[in-house]
């Protein structure tokens, strides 16, 4: 009996050990960390050589609006308080119209300062400005139809709604 009660004494169970767990967390993480690159470039083989490329036509300059639940901004630059266009009366708001307006002479002085091949380009000149809005979805349309109607007549004849495009379900 007393033989059994000392064998049991010495027999205390160890906690379990983490050192072979840690291991495996340790390249695990190593593993994901290597794997998981942002480069989304494809590197091509050295035994392929690829074509060169050149773009003939020049990616197109457009105006960003954005219209935020305390204000609107374009081009990064604070216009006036979504508030006080909420409120307003008026379909065309001056400040809006006023800001875009600065945009339209101020990308018509680049364009006349710009080299001479560009500012030769008949397609350049005659291609009417855009605006790409960028609105929360939760912007009410009576503020969008406020903002749009304010671009339209500052001159800007092409409008467009950034949107998240999704797959169709069919």
């Amino acid at each position: 009996m007393k033989r059994m009660a000392r064998s049991h004494r010495r027999k205390k169970t160890s906690g379990m050990n983490l050192t072979s767990l840690m291991d495996v967390f340790t390249i695990l993480v190593f593993f994901l960390l290597t794997n998981t690159s942002s480069n989304e470039a494809l590197e091509p083989p050295k035994v392929i050589t690829l074509p060169d490329s050149v773009v003939e036509t020049k990616p197109r300059e457009t105006v960003t609006l954005m219209v935020t639940d305390e204000e609107i901004l374009v081009e990064s630059n604070s216009v006036i308080a979504t508030e006080e266009v909420i409120n307003s009366e008026e379909t065309v708001i001056e400040a809006i119209k006023q800001a875009m307006i600065a945009e339209l002479n101020k990308a018509l002085l680049v364009a006349q300062a710009g080299d001479e091949e560009a500012a030769g380009d008949e397609a350049v000149k005659q291609r009417p400005p855009e605006v790409n809005i960028l609105a929360d979805r939760t912007i009410p349309f009576s503020l969008l139809k406020k903002v749009m109607s304010s671009c339209t007549e500052a001159g800007y004849t092409k409008v467009s709604l950034a949107v998240i495009q999704k797959a169709s379900q069919g």
